[in-house]
């Protein structure tokens, strides 16, 4: 009884269009208020104190720091200056913009961590740059958006954060380690049927015609870019600060680089980024602290166990059972962003980790990857979203240049399962 109105009411509230954050907490409070119906108000006390209890872990606070950085260096112009050094190594010819498209998008998942950003700061620069080129805008817009997805792989990730804060056991450190192999795996994979989908159908004929960057002004131009990765992560790896602290000097970092070195940012830029990054990160937070009261709920008033008996015992075996989760989550990714899947389905999944032994890091990946497949997978998919928006095509429109990168991100899954040292290796050698 307590389950399905849990799960109904939610389902029902998201149907009418409620918020995410608003439908969790809603179902949640309803279901405590059941489960407490001879003292219903004394039950609700547990409203607040979830919400609190979600909103009240040290990792979130680099959230909003790492959504600030995103913001500001969207307005620095490092995505540009980044655009002519890659583009000054490869040279131009058909299927080189994609590529390069795709290493940008890969190198900015270093500094933010947000796939929208991304979406939003290099496909300003490279759907116009493709179009000039000749390329049908639904294939850039298919292109960047799945370009984007690496960045909730790619250290430093929002994603990872959020799901160290609900599996303890998985440190911030370790799941940064795990995720970089993948994540540039992830780039490799999405880079040949770009390449292949622009040769093979003659795209890009203008592209050999554009002019190519001289190499060393473009480098001089592109370093401070180059570098932030390497103060964020190395500093990070050095011991010199935390990942949370690293999201803060992130942000300073790109300050210096907006406002000294390009001088690209005025006061007013730092102002929007503020008010943007602020925005985006209290609607984050909110959605968290919302889903606190959701997993209460589901811990605390005996949903989650017959949910896992039952899967365990459906008969389909532990790669059955991971073979179920992961078609739930490419489901899911076309409809919910990911830090709800996250805040959702963790909780439920928690037992069956600990039923079949599963590494906690390399469960993590395996989750971000399939959420990284949502992101541009039809028919809401938020980078795609917001690269068609960029380049005024309809997500429909995308369909049949999206599929060949889907199937090229699920091989790497594949591979993670069939291999998981993919993202156990590095995480065990950096001592994490």
């Amino acid at each position: 009884m307590i389950a399905t109105l849990l799960f109904g009411l939610f389902i029902v509230t998201m149907l009418l269009g409620v918020p995410i954050g608003a439908a969790l907490g809603l179902a949640g409070a309803a279901a405590i208020a059941l489960a407490n119906a001879e003292t219903p108000w004394f039950g609700l006390l547990a409203v607040p104190q979830n919400f609190y209890a979600g909103l009240g872990k040290y990792p979130l606070l680099a959230v909003p720091m790492f959504v600030l950085v995103g913001s500001i260096f969207d307005r620095s112009g490092v995505a540009t200056r980044l655009v002519n050094f890659a583009t000054a190594i490869v040279g131009r010819g058909p299927g080189m913009l994609p590529l390069i498209a795709i290493a940008v998008a890969m190198f900015m998942g270093g500094i933010s961590g947000s796939g929208p950003a991304t979406a939003a700061a290099v496909g300003g620069v490279m759907i116009a740059a493709m179009s000039k080129a000749g390329y049908p805008g639904a294939y850039s817009a298919s292109i960047v958006g799945a370009a984007a997805a690496t960045d909730i792989l790619i250290p430093p990730s929002i994603a990872f954060i959020v799901y160290s804060v609900l599996v303890p056991s998985a440190s911030v450190p370790a799941l940064f380690a795990a995720g970089l192999i993948p994540g540039v795996l992830v780039g490799v994979a999405l880079i040949v049927p770009a390449v292949w989908m622009a040769r093979r159908h003659r795209m890009g004929q203008l592209e050999a015609d554009l002019p190519r960057p001289p190499l060393l002004k473009s480098f001089v131009e592109a370093i401070w870019g180059l570098l932030a990765p390497v103060v964020i992560l190395g500093g990070m790896r050095m011991g010199w600060f935390t990942p949370t602290e690293a999201a803060v000097v992130a942000v300073f970092y790109g300050l210096f680089v907006g406002m000294v070195v390009h001088r690209t940012m005025g006061w007013r830029d730092v102002v929007l980024a503020l008010k943007e990054s602020g925005e985006l990160s209290a609607v984050i937070l909110i959605v968290v602290a919302l889903a606190g009261i959701f997993a209460f709920s589901l811990s605390t008033l005996g949903v989650i166990d017959p949910i896992t008996r039952a899967i365990v015992d459906s008969g389909l075996g532990e790669y059955g059972v991971l073979g179920l989760i992961m078609l739930l989550l490419v489901v899911m990714g076309m409809f919910l962003d990911g830090i709800s899947i996250f805040l959702i389905f963790v909780p439920l999944m928690w037992p069956l980790m600990q039923h079949y032994q599963w590494d906690t890091v390399w469960f993590g990946v395996l989750l971000t990857l399939m959420v990284a497949m949502g992101q541009f997978t039809p028919p809401l998919a938020v980078n795609l979203m917001v690269s068609c928006r960029i380049a005024g095509v309809s997500i429909e429109q995308t369909v049949r240049w999206v599929i060949p990168l889907v199937l090229a991100l699920s091989l790497v899954v594949l591979a993670v399962i069939v291999w998981p040292p993919l993202a156990l290796w590095l995480p065990q050698v950096l001592g994490f």
